[in-house]
């Protein structure tokens, strides 16, 4: 393994029995024993489904995880992401030795300390303090460097009050505020955390990141992070493992990773046709189609930094008593609004209606956006709300060799005029 390399994984994959422990049946244990002796093959890794949500099963025995490959160098920050299910956490368990790959092996070079859920560790009938040496003590640190760390654990996690009160007594909060001030500060090569983090408040979330900022950066360590808080991995990682089904369906750049997340997590769609039934069509109004559409008035099929894209709304306006214009908000991969564009000033007319407006090239960042609708009547109340009907990806363009790849800073990309003076 490279000197460089702190963790690597070789075709790991996890096996579950459905509601048992082993494979549930004696009939089955020992043939699974009689195979071992003679040297075969498991005959139950032949068997077992994709460990999707979404469908009914017919198999008893599921792939968690299925052939994970990876290697992470020293100093990495790297994001674990994927939908619920996708075996994020059963992978972390693998990499923290809590439970161990039916197929596959992993390497480690270093200490890990994992928080992977609340009480990690921990023992419940022990105090705070006993149990900030007894974790020290598993990752083999003598009672004196434990003693050196132990003022600036207690004052992380803010529970000094109740230091020496059994954790059985303390809250959630309380119980991951000093588990992740003991797994961050005990002196360990890699550090992993799930999504645990949750259960703390907005302001101990913010120094927990900063703290595995510290970690990754300043001290070197490597960080394994699980959560579903894209901007939070953003901010704090640098690579990015993505997950779905059990499988590895992108590993690399973290922003890259991001963006995959979302453009299978909602797949792209430049197109948008409206029945005229439900809320599309009333005595107000009726909406035909919605599209992204290029200079020639044809349907976009790839979007890049460079593509001028204009956004056109057929609708016919019922109703010539009132006024109505059409409100257009457009998001991030991190759900976050980047801009609304409206018609406000130049109201729908009466009858038939096809208006356009344009996103000029070079405006919007690679990223994966998603268009949500509101038609308004009168600049006051909203006859429809249509969210996430759109969506497209922005592609990085072809640029020149030694120039600036990848994403650039922020949600948008400006274009102002400079001037020499």
């Amino acid at each position: 393994m490279n000197k460089n390399i702190v963790i690597k994984a070789e075709n790991i994959s996890k096996q579950y029995r459905l509601g048992q422990v082993g494979t549930g049946t004696i009939s089955h244990d020992l043939n699974r024993f009689w195979h071992k002796i003679r040297g075969k093959e498991d005959p139950y890794l032949k068997i077992g489904e994709t460990n999707d949500r979404s469908t009914k099963g017919d198999s008893d025995y599921v792939w968690s995880l299925r052939d994970i490959n990876f290697e992470i160098e020293q100093g990495d920050a790297v994001g674990i992401i994927g939908r619920n299910g996708a075996g994020k956490s059963t992978l972390l368990k693998l990499l923290s030795r809590v439970t161990k790959p039916t197929t596959g092996n992993i390497y480690t070079k270093g200490r890990i300390a994992s928080l992977l859920e609340v009480g990690t560790g921990f023992h419940p009938e022990m105090t705070g303090r006993e149990n900030i040496f007894l974790n020290g003590a598993i990752l083999g640190m003598t009672r004196k460097e434990i003693t050196r760390k132990f003022d600036e654990i207690v004052d992380f996690s803010g529970v000094e009050r109740y230091i020496d009160t059994p954790v059985k007594r303390y809250s959630s909060g309380m119980y991951v505020r000093l588990a992740f001030a003991v797994a961050a500060h005990l002196e360990s090569e890699i550090l992993i955390v799930d999504e645990v983090l949750a259960v703390g408040d907005a302001e101990f979330q913010k120094k927990c990141l900063g703290k595995m900022g510290d970690v990754s950066k300043g001290e070197g360590r490597t960080v394994l992070f699980v959560s579903h808080n894209m901007t939070a991995v953003k901010t704090l990682c640098n690579n990015g493992i993505l997950l779905e089904n059990g499988t590895i369906k992108y590993i690399g750049d973290v922003n890259k990773s991001i963006i995959e997340y979302n453009s299978y997590k909602k797949s792209t769609n430049h197109s948008a046709i409206f029945s005229e039934i439900s809320d599309y069509s009333n005595n107000n109004f009726k909406l035909t189609k919605i599209s992204l559409i290029d200079n020639n008035n044809k349907e976009l099929e790839e979007i890049d930094e460079n593509t001028d894209i204009f956004i056109e709304t057929n609708c016919e306006i019922l109703d010539n008593i009132n006024r109505y214009h059409l409100s257009f908000v457009f998001k991030n991969s991190e759900n976050l609004i980047v801009f609304t564009s409206h018609n406000s000033d130049k109201p729908l007319k009466y009858g038939a209606n096809k208006v356009k407006f344009e996103i000029p090239k070079n405006f919007l960042n690679i990223d994966n956006y998603s268009i949500s609708l509101y038609i308004i009547q009168n600049k006051q109340k909203a006859l429809l709300y249509e969210e996430d009907f759109l969506s497209f990806n922005v592609l990085e363009s072809r640029k020149d060799l030694g120039s600036w790849m990848g994403k650039e800073p922020g949600f948008i990309k400006t274009n102002f005029e400079w001037y020499n003076e």
